[in-house]
């Protein structure tokens, strides 16, 4: 599973964008669950962020959901965190 987020936005408006590919990682399971969860939880339509928050799109497989700060689920935090620090 091929996982990529995108974040923008913030109040540098520096975008950062991160790669993971789960199928040799050996938490791969954990994060393939992981990305299932965020997705099953995406809204039908793109939040509305708050001024200097962060928007992000997150890429499973070729599925794209949108979200944006604060209204991440936990799920979809704990994604982002993890693709952004460890696919730099």
């Amino acid at each position: 599973m091929r996982i990529q987020v995108r974040r923008t936005g913030g109040f540098a408006g520096i975008e950062r964008r991160a790669e993971i590919d789960t199928s040799a990682r050996p938490d791969g399971t954990e994060l393939r669950s992981l990305a299932e969860r965020a997705l099953a939880s995406a809204p039908t339509t793109p939040p509305q962020g708050v001024p200097d928050g962060f928007h992000y799109e997150i890429t499973v497989d070729g599925r794209t959901i949108h979200t944006a700060d604060p209204r991440l689920t936990d799920a979809q935090r704990e994604l982002v965190s993890r693709v952004l620090k460890e696919g730099a």
